[in-house]
């Protein structure tokens, strides 16, 4: 599958390819994150039962130590994304 968003010239095309590799139903999910710049990382979301509800524990990994500004990249990305997942989950 494919994820896009709005493109980052000069490099970056908002595209990202993407292939399952592993799926646990109600526990995790884990796929490949790839993109035109030769980027290729893997996100992994677990979920954990606990006794207030349910912990979403979200990794991103395998950026190599020149994607400084990829991972950077990310991780804005994923607070941002993840704050909102928590503002429309308190309002469910």
């Amino acid at each position: 599958f494919e994820l896009r968003t709005s493109p980052m010239p000069p490099h970056w095309d908002g595209v990202v390819h993407c292939k399952v590799l592993e799926i646990e139903p109600h526990r995790l999910l884990s796929y490949t994150w790839e993109t035109t710049t030769g980027m290729k990382t893997v996100v992994t979301f677990t979920l954990t039962p606990n006794q207030q509800g349910t912990v979403l524990r979200v990794e991103h990994s395998g950026f190599r130590a020149e994607e400084e500004q990829n991972f950077q990249g990310a991780r804005y990305g994923w607070e941002r994304n993840l704050g909102n997942l928590e503002r429309v989950a308190e309002a469910l």
